[in-house]
């Protein structure tokens, strides 16, 4: 039996796009990932490893790389998408409701659907009611415990925990302690799951 992943993700991350919308398009077949929400900036601003402010070559350079792989992946994406995002750590405050409730993976991929396909800024309105309406949720009660100060402590204690298993970026793929970073390293996450070692 394969090992489990654990997929550290944050709304926020650009790349992040590409690995969820592949999911997606994976359906049933999808590799089983535990999905953990964490606030990417936070570990970011504590490394001093902000990789795209003021910086607009490579910024331009994302830009273009994401549009490649998306087309690669048979993808569809606007770019450039807003960024970064204002409200980064409110969205994934509402993705950990999710995790608690069931609806996790599929309030994050109309998220990102949202934010690469209509420039919708995620952690936002309209975003916010329109990704939750499409799944089904209704958005004031989730907002209610979104802002509560018990998943606002949650966030912060699965951000420490995600610096404590070596994560620093997103998204991330951890598997028996091994920890493969970025949207190309999800299939080397999954042949370790599967063999314990890659190819």
């Amino acid at each position: 039996m394969p090992a489990s992943i654990d997929f550290w993700f944050s709304i926020g991350s650009t790349y992040t796009c590409l690995t969820v919308l592949r999911l997606a398009k994976m359906g049933p077949e999808a590799p089983p990932l535990h999905w953990r929400p964490f606030d990417v900036r936070r570990i970011m601003l504590a490394q001093n490893n902000i990789p795209f402010r003021d910086k607009p070559v490579k910024a331009a350079y994302m830009w273009r790389d994401i549009e490649r792989r998306a087309e690669r992946y048979g993808l569809e994406v606007s770019v450039p998408a807003p960024y970064p995002l204002a409200e980064l750590t409110l969205a994934n405050q509402i993705a950990l409701v999710g995790c608690d409730e069931g609806w996790c993976e599929a309030y994050v991929t109309e998220t990102y659907r949202l934010w690469f396909g209509e420039g919708l800024e995620p952690g936002q309105e309209p975003a916010i009611s329109r990704a939750l309406g499409i799944i089904g949720q209704d958005t004031a009660r989730v907002m209610a415990l979104a802002q509560s100060a018990e998943i606002a402590d949650r966030l912060k204690a699965e951000t420490d925990a995600a610096m404590a298993v070596g994560v620093f970026g997103a998204p991330s793929f951890v598997v028996a302690g091994e920890v493969f970073w970025g949207d190309d390293r999800l299939e080397d996450a999954l042949d370790w799951a599967e063999r314990g070692r890659l190819g």
